[in-house]
């Protein structure tokens, strides 16, 4: 292999290196609609490992939008997050739970 196909090789892969190992592009996350799916069995059934997972899944992807500037998605996810986590904790006081941003989220991701 000569220098500067070495060179060339390093120029190309490096950056693919980097992006691969960045664990929140590593990750194959959740689409939209697995969102709203996993969202609505949360707000039906409040099962902490099911919400619990699916808070982490939101946070990653709330990262991955802030980083694209995607502020209307990120907003929206935030939103969600605040409301499952109202909905489990606050379950014994709230029992309308109804997932108010679920709209906002499937327009604006």
């Amino acid at each position: 292999m000569t220098l500067f196909s070495y060179k060339k090789f390093i120029c190309f892969s490096l950056p693919l290196l980097v992006l691969f190992l960045n664990p929140i592009v590593a990750e194959q996350l959740l689409t939209k609609s697995e969102i709203l799916r996993k969202a609505n069995e949360c707000f039906k059934d409040l099962q902490y490992k099911v919400c619990s997972n699916l808070l982490l899944e939101i946070e990653k992807i709330q990262l991955v939008e802030s980083e694209q500037k995607n502020y209307k998605c990120q907003a929206s996810i935030l939103g969600l997050q605040t409301e499952l986590i109202e909905a489990y904790y606050f379950r014994k006081l709230k029992k309308n739970k109804n997932g108010m941003m679920l709209p906002y989220v499937n327009k604006n991701c």
